[in-house]
């Protein structure tokens, strides 16, 4: 098994039932969203413990090769950009095991939120569709669908009731509009429920997001 992750953690709550795992995106690092946890006006009574946890350092192929925090390794092939499949499934494999972690703090795995944006959002969706037991939701923030062709195959039965949140803006220049669309409706092809959001922002987050977070948050852990 590989090093755990690093992690941040804010709890509003003494004995967490619930738990939301969040992966920020390239170059970023776990205390990104942190600052959000204040804004997101969820019920008052919800005992919540947050997990942000820090992207190994890796060398970025898109980026010369620089060394930085990022969950998967990204080239250009000259048409588009490539995810690295294998730096996927090893973040899905890290993911996995701070899942676990949650559960064995007491967190049943239909409390457990995983949420990420950008390159976080595509590890959501590579480890949430293929994870073995229901999870509570699937926040996808300014990301995509990757490994898209493999989803059909690699899927669990287990999460394709599970609610699906993606957000994205029309005007973002590192993961297209269009791919997000199109990310969402190959979800959809496949019977998944999202609930879809899209902003005139670049590749950020927005107040009307923040509050769209707090108030699908709200729905699937009532």
């Amino acid at each position: 098994m590989s090093e755990a992750l690093e992690t941040i953690e804010i709890q509003t709550g003494e004995r967490p039932d619930v738990s939301i795992v969040w992966l920020h995106g390239l170059g970023a690092d776990g205390n990104d969203f942190v600052p959000i946890v204040d804004e997101l006006d969820l019920p008052a009574g919800l005992a919540l413990r947050f997990v942000f946890p820090h992207a190994p350092m890796i060398p970025v192929t898109l980026n010369n090769g620089y060394v930085m925090r990022a969950w998967y390794d990204v080239s250009f092939d000259g048409v588009e950009k490539r995810p690295d499949a294998r730096g996927l499934r090893a973040s899905q494999a890290a993911i996995e095991q701070l899942i676990a972690r949650e559960k064995a703090r007491g967190v049943d795995a239909r409390r457990i939120v995983l949420a990420g944006f950008s390159q976080g959002g595509a590890v959501t969706l590579q480890t949430g569709l293929r994870h073995a037991e229901t999870l509570a939701g699937l926040m996808v923030l300014s990301s995509y669908l990757p490994l898209a062709d493999t989803v059909a195959l690699e899927r669990s039965s287990a999460n394709l009731e599970t609610p699906i949140f993606m957000a994205h803006g029309r005007e973002d220049p590192v993961i297209a509009f269009e791919l997000a669309e199109r990310s969402a409706a190959q979800l959809r092809d496949l019977g998944y429920r999202v609930e879809w959001h899209e902003y005139p922002m670049p590749h950020s987050v927005c107040l009307q997001e923040i509050a769209a977070i707090g108030e699908w948050l709200g729905k699937v852990l009532a």
